[in-house]
């Protein structure tokens, strides 16, 4: 299970810097193209950050994680980049 939470944490962060790519720099200059592409990004990122989040539940136990460290790694998924130091830091 470990695994798939390190999987789903770094295609969470991929899926969240693609998210805001979409919206920082395609949609000033195409607006089709950001039309076309904020449902599958949108959708794909949402349900990663929903397996993100139940993962991190679902392994509180197992990693025995204290509620501080277990806190930052939800906290995490919120900020661009923090799944990846979730990663690193805590599941490698």
């Amino acid at each position: 299970m470990k695994k798939l939470f390190k999987i789903t944490a770094v295609l969470e962060g991929v899926s969240y810097i693609l998210l805001f790519a979409n919206m920082l720099l395609i949609k000033p200059t195409n607006v089709e193209l950001y039309k076309q592409l904020l449902y599958p990004i949108g959708m794909s990122h949402g349900v990663l950050f929903m397996g993100y989040i139940g993962l991190a539940f679902l392994l509180k136990k197992t990693m025995q994680w204290n509620l501080m460290t277990f806190l930052i790694i939800l906290l995490a998924s919120l900020l661009p980049f923090g799944t990846f130091y979730v990663d690193k830091k805590y599941l490698s």
